[in-house]
């Protein structure tokens, strides 16, 4: 659910990277975060963690733009990918706008990529969400390993909703922006529909 400020003419929106451990969704805010110039650009916040680099979530607005005299604005956050940090993901997933779904293209990373797509939209559901009704890209990362599955495989199982994919090396930053640039217009697509209230 974005957050209109009247006052000071903004739209929030929020997206949020979604995945297993270590797919490379924080790997692809650092991305964003090194390659956004400009004063808007605020601080990244990274809370590290013993099991893995994000615990809980980074941070990054973005100005992109205007609709209807407001400036639009990309909040992005990462979730934990550990089953462990349940609690935090749905926390994370409280009024979000969209979601860049992270997968790890990895041949046996392929069942963690199943358990963490079923999780978010049990997750999603409990706060009465559907994925299929909401803005969302699929990023199949690490697909330059020897070891990755081709995307057709990949999108067979995980792509139930006919999402936009992109193959991405987050580390490169090869489909990075193309991911985040299709989730963001689709929001921007679904909010032009709507009435600023």
């Amino acid at each position: 659910m974005s957050f209109i400020n009247h006052k000071t003419k903004e739209i929030h929106f929020k997206v949020v990277y979604y995945g297993p451990s270590l797919s490379g969704k924080t790997t692809n805010i650092q991305w964003i975060f090194e390659k956004t110039q400009g004063e808007n650009k605020s601080e990244l916040v990274e809370l590290p963690g013993d099991l893995e680099r994000t615990v809980f979530f980074d941070f990054l607005p973005m100005s992109i733009g205007e609709i209807r005299g407001f400036k639009a604005r990309f909040h992005l956050y990462s979730v934990p990918g550990q089953v462990v940090f349940d609690a935090s993901r749905r926390l994370i997933l409280k009024g979000l706008d969209g979601v860049v779904f992270v997968a790890d293209s990895q041949k046996e990373r392929l069942e963690e990529n199943l358990e963490s797509m079923a999780n978010l939209e049990k997750n999603l559901e409990k706060q009465g969400y559907e994925l299929k009704k909401l803005p969302h890209v699929i990023q199949y990362n690490k697909c330059d390993l020897s070891n990755s599955l081709p995307k057709s495989e990949l999108s067979k199982v995980l792509n139930k909703y006919n999402a936009v994919e992109f193959e991405a090396e987050a580390k490169r930053g090869v489909g990075v922006f193309e991911s985040l640039k299709s989730v963001s217009k689709s929001i921007i697509t679904l909010m032009k529909g709507g009435s600023l209230s």
